[in-house]
Parts: C-alpha cells; structure tokens; sequence
C-alpha cells in the first residue's frame, strides 16, 4: 500500500476540524490555530489557541465569565513561535499538539491504554477527558487535564494522590506573562496528611493536619455559602478538593510565582475577580521560622517566642532574632518519675516530621497511650468532629502558630511534673487538690460576676475620658507640629474594635503599606468596610503626619475627598479609620495594561474633573485652606463607581486668613510630582498643589508616569514631551491607545491644554484652582502654556519611587536634599 505522506495526512485532518461551536472532537477532527474552538456544552470553558508575548499556547480558559483567564497551558514548556498550530489524536488515540511547520510533535497527552474510538471533550468543569467515544463513567476516562495540572485549582479538581498512583499538583507560571513552570509547587506531602507549597522539595508553607473539618493551620477556611471543601482518604486515593455551592459566584485558587494560594471570587458587578484570601497568609505561616518548640504569633513583635514553660535553646542568638535554634524544656522530662501534658490551645498543629495515628481511640485514651510512651511528646485529636482519633508527635514540635478566638486546635505536649498547675496523679491527695482549686475557680468566678456590672457601668463612662487623655499623652509625647488648635471632635476606636474588625490585622486584609505603614481593610460589627491605616512602630516621623492628619481633615466633608471615620490611640499604636475604597487607587489603573482598557475618556475626564474639585475645596472653600504637597496617583483613590477621592493627609499643611504659601527646611513629596521652586527653594503654595494636579492629568491621559518617561527621540520627561507635542501639533501622540477609541478629541485637547498650564515653570503663571475647574467645564480660549517646569534635559537616572533617607540628586544641574518621610 502506498504511504501517505505527512503533509497530505495533515491536509486531509485540516478538511475535517471542527466547523461549528462543539464540546468535543472524533479521532478524524483536529482544532487548527486560528481556527473555530472547542466550547463546552454549557458554555462556561474555551479551549483553543491564544497569544502571550509573541508565543503561542493552546489552552482552555473561562467563557462565560471573565473571558480569557487561563486554567490550563498544554504546551507550557514548549511555545508555538507562530500560528501554525494543530491539536489533534494520534494513532494511538493520544492527543497531540503538532507544529504543522515542521511536522513536530510539541505536547503529547498520553493516555492511560490505547482507544479504539476515542473523543476528546471540553467538559463544563473545565476539564478536558479522553474517553472510548460511548464511555460516559468518569472513573473510565483514558486521560484528563485535571490529572496535569497548571497553576490553577478550580472546582472539582482533587491535588493529591489518586488510585493508580497518579499524583496530581500544581505549578506556578515563572511570571505572570511566562507558563513556564516556575519555583513552586502545591501538593499533598508525603504523610498524606497536609497540603504543602513547595520549592525545590523544601516546605515554604503547610496548611497543618486535617482535623475533620479543615486544616489547623488554615482558620480562614470556613464553612460558606460559596463553596465546600473536603480531605478525602479512600480508595480512590488520598486528595484535597472544593465544589460550588452557589453555581453564581465561581471561584478558583491560583498558586502564584511566589508560591502564595490566592483564592479570587468573580463579582458580576463589576466583572472582576475578587482576591478573598491568601495563603501564606502572613509571616507566621511561612515555615519554621521559629524553630523547635518556639510558636509563631503575627499579634506580637518580635514574631517568635517560645512556647510557655519553654526557653530558648541560646538566649544570645534568640536576642539577636535569630530563632532558628527554637526552644527547650525549661524542666527536662522524667518519664520514670512521672510527666503530664499542658494544654495549648487555638494553635496550629505541629508538622507531621515524626508522627503515628489511631483513629479509634478517645481523647483520654490519646493521653493514657501517649502517657505511657516516654518517647510520644505531644498529641492531638485527629477528628474533632467525632472526638475519636489522635495525632501522635515523637521528637521536636516544629512550626507551631498562635491563634486567638478562632482557629488552630488544642495540643496537649508531654511536661515534667512540676511544671504542671495541677498534679496529674490520681492519688487521694491530687484528687483533693484538684476539688479545693474547682472551690475556689467557682468563689472566684462569684466575685467576678459580681464586679462584672459593676465594670460594664462605668466602661462608657471612661471610654471617651481615656480616649481623650491618650491623645493629650499623645500630643505631649509627639514633637511640636506647627497647626492651628481646636478641639478634637473625631470619634475613638476601641483597639479591640478595630483588630476585631481586620482579624486582628491579619495579612489577608492587608491592602498595601507605605511611609506611614500597612492600611487594612476592615468591616466593623453593623457590615461597614473601613480602611484602617497602622502607623508602623519604626517610622518616628509618622507620628507628625499621624497628628498631622486627623487635625487637619477631621471636619472637611466633600466628595472628592476620602473621608476619616476616626482613630485609635492606645499604649503605642497610632491608627487612623478611613472609609473603604473598593477599586483602590488610580494608579493601579492608569498603570497598568489590563485595568487601564475599563477608564475610557469619559471615565478619565470625570475622574480629573472630580480630583480639581477637591482640591478646589482643600484650597478654597474649606474652614482652613489646605495644601496636600504629595497629591499623586497612588494618592487618589476609587469607590466603587470609579469616583475619585482625595487621600493621604499625611503631609498636608493648613492655612487660616489670607495665608497661601511657606517655607519649609523639611521638603515632602514625591519625585515627578513636586513643583521646582519647592523641590529647589522649600518654597510650597496653592501653586505646588496645581503643578501636581498638572503631572497628574497628563499622566492620566497619557498612561505614562512622568518619573521614569523615556522616548527615543529626546531625553525629556512627560512634561516636556507633551508640551513639545503641543507646540508641534501632535498631541493626539500623546494620548493612552488604549482610550483612542472613546476619546473626544476636542476635550483630549483642552485638557492637555490645561495640564501644560498647570505645570509652568513660573507658579505666579500657573491658574488657581477654580480656573482650573472653570477651565476644564466650559470652552473659551485659553491663554498659551509657557516652558513646563523641570523642561531642561536630564541626565540623571530616575528611580521609580520616594526615598525615606537622604538624597542628593540633579534636577536642572542643580543639586538638591530631600527628606522624604513617604
């Protein structure tokens, strides 16, 4: 028989690829790139071909929400250089990736046996299956992308070990632009016991034993109403797995390049995925870092202490932060003699380094059995939900993690007899010791009651007089700060209150940190989200600007201003409460590719239009004029109709009367965004406001920052670059690709226009504010904008962000020092 040639075979497949929507292909079908895909039958899963960079990948992505976030890369490691790629079956019933270019296989899915008639379909899942082409049974499936995954966990997927001894894990991606498998892996570690993230086979994070309900180590995994969660063990293997509850919230876990487990929800609303949780959530979940015996409690500073009735193993390298050597005993065990276990409770579980089980065994019989064991030196239940079973813990407890309220489970850890409270032993004595300590719990427990209203009655009272006395402490202990008196009318949170309302500041609240410190996201008792800002205990100059900010905005009330709902003082924490900002700030938008196409003109020319509004009022309408002397993107924040909001009082100096300018030895403020005679001279105004609220605009409106612009024609900045674009009558080069489609040109142009009048390198030049706004609302001429402040070419290297030290840098060949506190 004459044979067919390679190029005639892959001819002859290309006649019979898919032609119309379906879920699946025949051994005679193939998908082409570039031409029609496979979508699953309900519509919610893609599979096809897609570009990152100039590679090409085949891939199964989200359809029906979020349309083009990636689940599964087949060909990760090895990317199609151009559009000539075929996904198709084999002879023997494999599916293949060819590169029709040169005839080469680059990904093969290989199955478990031959098919005789086999069918690849993209199942609602998300999963793609091989199956014999009338095979329904899931547990027949010849292959399955599930059992190869990438960096993504959605529902119905199982990360663990199967039957057969499959073993199914994720990989990060090298970086969010490269499928490459990266440093870290998710998997099931080899007790069969935990999930671990992972990087070259050493533990960077555990979730800590599964408990009946969920992991010790993860208390943030709770029962909800938008998915359920599982650890099974049986005879289909040993794996971690979640399904949706509510089929109209779907959500995925994604193992990121530095090995984080984010979990995002995608919200209708606003057509975005949601970040809901992390893990590591924070620093005591990275692994081990405080040694044997030591616990780990994020609520402290340092981190690392050793557990109660425990001491650290070398006292000078613990001084020195340096826990690596944990802890010991502070009485060693005499097993001989008699030893007992103390109870700790709300804690992570030790790692499971050197561990039995018993699954039948009651919490008491756990003790008797691990009592009787000189070498068992802790125990667990296993299963709280039955109360039957235990872990057992033979040599160091390593990586144990403090809990409060919620989370974590009781351990109890072998302890020498005098180091308990109460004798273990049940002698006639012990047992008399035991019933005079319960006597005098329960007379002490009658007296506490007894204070107890007593003390309720007169904690309101106290309330606001401590409130105020901690800010009178406050002002005393603070340096002077030059501002006006009067009277603090700003309501006080309780500490308790506003740890409760960010789970005790956990990381996965944690919205981001700058000079002053980590800003949290918060929701108090009545459902409102708040934004609490923590002034970091190492910024001494914070306190200023702590001080600073809630006498300066307390009273200002306007929309475009965020507004504060109160602060807390108490022993050393400084923390202002803010409302919630949910689309965060403009920066994240206007800087990046993906976030940036959902700020069309319009959006844009609200967003300036609400910014010199607020400033308008900071400058002019408020009680006290005010100068903001660090307005920038980072600094404007969204609610959640993309409405702007002034924000970071922080540096802020007010004026009474007829004031409007100062001088300052103390120069604030970010490089890019300050105005020359300020940055030069210390010399601030209304004017430097408006020079900021110039970059800004320009920066909206091109996408570009102005620190760090580069162009290969001229070594300009931004500022420079669109006022020689002006001046040419070019500057629709200006304006962000992105936004060409939706721009009013005419308007692009007033408001370039406008931005180059704010920037002027003379500030007697440059429009107050209510031109400004005048300007930007209505269509009369406009005066002509002269040479932009910072024009001359520069030479210097620009880094990207403010300095907390001192920098001498050349602007204008001139030399200058900045203290920048931000």
């Amino acid at each position: 028989m004459e044979k067919i040639s390679p190029l005639l075979l892959l001819f002859l497949l290309s006649l019979t690829s898919i032609s119309a929507a379906l879920d699946s292909i025949s051994a005679a079908q193939s998908v082409r790139d570039g031409g029609p895909t496979l979508i699953s039958a309900g519509g919610f899963f893609e599979l096809g071909f897609f570009s990152i960079k100039s590679n090409r990948y085949l891939g199964i992505w989200f359809k029906k929400i979020s349309n083009g976030t990636t689940v599964w890369v087949a060909n990760r490691e090895t990317p199609l250089s151009n559009s000539t790629g075929l996904f198709t079956f084999d002879s023997r019933g494999n599916l293949i990736l060819l590169n029709q270019e040169n005839n080469l296989t680059v990904w093969s899915g290989n199955s478990s046996k031959p098919a005789r008639n086999p069918v690849a379909q993209l199942l609602d899942s998300g999963n793609l299956v091989i199956r014999e082409e009338n095979e329904i049974d899931p547990d027949k499936y010849l292959w399955q992308s599930f059992y190869h995954a990438d960096k993504t966990f959605i529902p119905g997927m199982k990360i663990g070990r199967l039957a057969g001894g499959q073993d199914v894990h994720l990989s990060c991606w090298k970086s969010a632009d490269d499928p490459t498998k990266g440093e870290y892996i998710y998997e099931l570690d080899p007790t069969g016991l935990q999930m671990v993230v992972s990087k070259n086979s050493i533990f960077s994070a555990r979730s800590g034993p599964w408990n009946g309900i969920g992991y010790s180590g993860m208390p943030y995994l709770k029962p909800n109403p938008i998915f359920n969660y599982s650890f099974i063990t049986s005879e289909k293997g040993t794996y971690y797995t979640f399904e949706l509850m509510n089929t109209s919230v779907f959500t995925r876990v994604e193992l990121n390049p530095k090995g984080v487990m984010d979990r995002y929800a995608w919200i209708d609303r606003t057509q975005q995925w949601n970040l809901i949780s992390s893990a590591p959530a924070d620093n005591c979940d990275m692994y081990d870092i405080c040694g044997p015996h030591g616990s780990c409690d994020i609520s402290n500073a340092p981190v690392c202490s050793c557990l109660d009735k425990f001491v650290p193993n070398n006292r000078n390298e613990w001084g020195r932060a340096d826990w690596t050597g944990g802890c010991i005993r502070r009485t060693p065990l005499d097993c001989k003699n008699g030893d007992g276990f103390v109870k700790y409770i709300n804690v992570k579980s030790p790692d499971m380094l050197n561990y039995t089980i018993d699954s039948s065994l009651t919490m008491e019989e756990c003790r008797t059995t691990c009592l009787n064991n000189c070498s068992c030196m802790a125990y667990a239940s296993s299963n709280i939900v039955t109360g039957r079973g235990c872990y057992f813990w033979f040599g160091d407890l390593l990586d144990i993690k403090q809990y409060y309220d919620e989370g974590g489970q009781d351990l109890y850890i072998r302890m020498a007899l005098s180091e308990l409270v109460e004798s273990p032993s049940s002698s006639g004595k012990g047992k008399q010791k035991v019933i005079i300590a319960s006597l005098v719990s329960s007379a002490l427990m009658f007296l506490l009651v007894l204070c107890l209203g007593l003390w309720i009655r007169n904690k309101k009272r106290k309330k606001q007089q401590n409130a105020q006395a901690s800010w009178e402490r406050y002002e005393e202990e603070s340096y002077s700060f030059d501002n006006h008196d009067e009277e603090l009318e700003l309501p006080h949170f309780d500490i308790s209150v506003v740890a409760k309302a960010t789970d005790n500041f956990s990381f996965n609240h944690l919205l981001g940190e700058g000079g002053f410190g980590p800003v949290y996201k918060g929701t108090l008792k009545d459902g409102q989200e708040i934004a609490v800002k923590r002034l970091s205990k190492e910024s001494r100059q914070g306190l200023d600007e702590f001080k600073n900010e809630v006498k300066c905005i307390a009273k200002l009330q306007h929309r475009n201003l965020v507004k504060l709902l109160g602060y807390c003082v108490h022993l050393d924490e400084r923390i202002l409460i803010y409302e919630y900002m949910p689309n965060k700030s403009l920066d994240l938008y206007i800087f990046d590719e993906s976030r940036s196409k959902q700020l069309d003109w319009s959006i844009r020319f609200r967003i300036i239009n609400g910014i010199s509004r607020g400033l308008l009022y900071l400058h002019q309408d408020s009680r006290l004029r005010i100068i903001h002397r660090d307005l920038k993107l980072s600094n404007v924040l969204l609610d959640n109709e993309l409405n702007p909001k002034i924000s970071d009082f922080g540096m802020a100096r007010s004026f009474g009367g007829n004031e409007t300018a100062a001088n300052t030895k103390r120069v604030v403020g970010t490089y890019g965004y300050m105005a020359p005679e300020y940055a030069i001279d210390g010399l601030f105004s209304v004017k430097s406001d408006v020079f900021s609220f110039g970059v800004l605009v320009l920066e909206i409106i091109s996408g570009k920052k102005n620190r760090g612009f580069t162009h290969p024609d001229h070594q300009l900045n931004l500022l420079g670059h669109a006022w020689k674009l002006l001046k040419d009558g070019r500057y629709q080069e200006l304006v962000d690709e992105l936004m060409t489609e939706s721009c009013d040109f005419s308007q692009v142009l007033r408001t370039v226009h406008v931005g180059l009048l704010c920037v002027q390198q003379d500030p007697d030049d440059r429009p107050s504010m209510s031109s400004v706004v005048l300007m930007l609302s209505s269509e009369g001429p406009l005066p002509e904008p002269k040479e932009p402040g910072f024009f001359t070419e520069r030479k210097m290297y620009e880094g990207e962000t403010s300095s907390s030290k001192q920098e001498s840098c050349s602007i204008n060949d001139m030399t200058i020092t900045l203290i920048d506190v931000r």
